[in-house]
């Protein structure tokens, strides 16, 4: 992947001469958080090196945007904020009316609703904007302690962990399931691998959320960031139940499969959305092993498919041999 500074670099334009005061300006504000105003961007350059003008730094802004490294947006109060568009996945905000601060999250439930709002009206989208306007805990309540965010990659890091535990409990329970109904013994053998793996994964997974909350006690009761209602039960949940109604060894394989391949995807997808951070290392990390999943699932399903086809070839010379007897 890109660093930032070859981003940047990519985005210039053919024939012009790279800038320092522009890449300083762009270093600037990749490295801020949150939602700034033009001011605000200022100030944090002049007070770095107050040789750089305003118009420069304005110039720059709009450069920024236009080259798709910033993203300009408007929360209803009567001036633009930008946010960096660079490795920042599509996201949402609440804004509060009365303090005027915005609070990122993330749905994969939203973001697959709208895909396939446009995709059926076969629409080009160039920017799509979700607000949601009310007023924060703290300003309705005076309470502090659920709006203090802290670290963004704290948060995605402990909502990435509960993803992930969530997808390992319902894939231990789908592989126990299966190793018991299945007749075939290599298939048995199989699941039962996967699911001795899955104990494993979900062991190491629960660790690492333990270390993270040690870091900072107050993480566990911080409002979430990633809202994963597809897979907040456990991507597997739904081959729990379709094993619990009754079905053949392939059938098993075929759905250990299904979940399995929809599980890799999940990860792959939105561990490539993100930043080098904690939360993205446990989403590609798990898509990895989802992967080696589906790929043994895959080769059983093919071994069990031969084994079926070459008993079936045994049978006609076998009632033959008995026939001449």
């Amino acid at each position: 992947m890109d660093s930032p500074a070859d981003f940047v670099e990519s985005r210039r334009p053919a024939g012009s001469k790279r800038s320092g005061k522009r890449d300083f300006i762009v270093d600037t504000f990749l490295a801020q958080t949150g939602h700034l105003t033009a001011d605000d961007l200022v100030a944090l350059i002049r007070k770095a090196d107050s040789r750089i003008s305003r118009a420069t730094i304005y110039r720059t802004l709009q450069w920024m945007v236009d080259a798709k490294i910033a993203q300009k947006v408007d929360f209803g109060e009567g001036r633009s904020r930008y946010e960096r568009a660079y490795r920042h996945p599509r996201h949402f905000h609440l804004i509060c009316e009365a303090c005027h601060r915005s609070f990122e999250f993330l749905s994969s439930d939203i973001e697959s609703m709208l895909d396939e709002v446009v995709e059926s009206r076969g629409f080009e989208v160039h920017k799509a904007t979700i607000q949601v306007h009310g007023t924060c805990e703290r300003c309705r309540t005076g309470s502090s302690t659920r709006d203090d965010e802290g670290s963004t990659e704290r948060l995605f890091a402990r909502d990435a962990l509960r993803v992930a535990i969530a997808t390992e409990k319902s894939g231990l329970a789908f592989y126990t399931r299966a190793a018991r109904i299945v007749r075939d013994a290599r298939g048995k053998q199989v699941f039962l691998k996967l699911a001795d793996e899955e104990k494993t994964h979900l062991a190491t997974l629960q660790k690492r959320y333990d270390e993270l909350l040690a870091e900072d006690p107050q993480l566990d009761s911080r409002p979430a960031f990633l809202f994963f209602k597809g897979a907040a039960n456990g991507i597997f949940a739904s081959g729990v139940e379709e094993l619990a109604a009754g079905v053949d060894d392939r059938k098993a394989l075929l759905i250990g499969i299904r979940c399995e391949r929809g599980s890799h995807k999940f990860f792959k997808k939105y561990g490539d959305r993100f930043e080098d951070s904690e939360g993205k290392r446990i989403f590609l990390e798990f898509a990895d092993e989802e992967k080696q999943h589906m790929d043994l699932l895959v080769a059983e399903f093919k071994a069990l498919n031969a084994r079926i086809v070459s008993a079936r070839k045994r049978r006609p010379s076998q009632a033959r041999s008995t026939q001449a007897r």
